[in-house]
């Protein structure tokens, strides 16, 4: 072991973002989550993050990206990447408020509104291959959102869940009922939004200047409403006047409310593969709901 290499011999967060900066580093400490902040010498603070499998970096990178490209949301600025590390910004702290979350709810409405170029295209530069939180997430370009989202989100999820024993194959039948059912569930056709894609509330962060900043994305082209349907299903403060915000900008299509449990099935099945029952039992609930209007 050296002082550039963990126990493991893998690469410190401190001898990565020096080596990827090309800036001496003065102190580094762990974060929550597998991150690490490191102070280099000419006093910035930056955010190492070691990538959970191939791909993975560079996928949050051209994320990251696209997202900022957009004019609309501030997120956390690229340093740089390799195969293994990305180096952002350290985003300043702060506490949530009503006057940011009404920002954030304009501001992702104009995110949203600067589209993409088609359903499930991949942000410039990124990989069809890509993920969400560490769970594979493939991004392959679709012309019909319902048709799109059934077969490259949801009944992927859905069959590794039958397979690994998380869920039966009797109890897989609703939510198969629910995809063949989509273009008549999900309302009006709307054109590929440009979402953050994993839009849960540990991803919004409360910045310290009264903004909001974006981390981590599982960037893609999709449905708006699948970024609002994240934020209803993981909790986020302020969510009323986010909404209030994004309603004042770009009013969201009747009976809206009505779809969120659709458009969180997908992460409800990652989860339920990633973190067990649970997940599958609340999944099963939103699909049968569905079927019942």
């Amino acid at each position: 072991m050296t002082p550039h290499t963990t126990p493991h011999g893998e690469e410190t967060p401190g001898a990565a973002a020096a080596r990827l900066t090309g800036r001496p580093v003065k102190a580094e400490r762990p974060l929550s989550g597998g991150l690490a902040e490191v102070t280099l010498d000419d006093g910035r603070s930056v955010v190492v993050k070691r990538g959970d499998g191939p791909g993975a970096v560079r996928a949050e990178a051209a994320g990251l990206r696209w997202l900022a490209e957009a004019g609309a949301v501030r997120v956390a600025t690229v340093h740089a990447h390799d195969t293994h590390h990305l180096v952002t910004d350290r985003v300043p702290q702060g506490r949530p408020s009503a006057a940011a979350a009404v920002r954030f709810g304009r501001d992702l409405a104009a995110l949203h509104a600067s589209g993409a170029l088609a359903f499930g295209a991949p942000p410039p530069g990124g990989p069809c291959e890509a993920y969400i939180g560490r769970a594979p997430m493939r991004n392959v370009e679709g012309p019909d959102w319902p048709d799109w989202y059934a077969e490259h989100r949801v009944l992927p999820y859905l069959r590794l869940a039958v397979d690994d024993g998380t869920m039966s194959q009797a109890e897989a039948a609703p939510i198969e009922e629910v995809c063949v059912r989509l273009p008549e569930l999900t309302g009006p056709a709307e054109p590929p939004a440009r979402l953050h894609g994993d839009l849960w509330s540990g991803n919004v962060l409360w910045g310290g200047d009264d903004q909001v900043w974006l981390i981590d994305p599982a960037a893609h082209g999709g449905h708006r409403e699948t970024d609002l349907a994240m934020l209803h299903l993981f909790g986020c403060p302020h969510l009323d006047r986010v909404l209030e915000g994004y309603q004042g900008a770009t009013p969201l299509a009747d009976n809206w409310r009505d779809r969120i449990g659709l458009h969180q099935l997908f992460p409800l099945l990652v989860h339920a593969v990633l973190f067990g029952r649970g997940y599958a039992e609340q999944a099963l609930a939103e699909a049968r709901t569905a079927l019942a209007r």
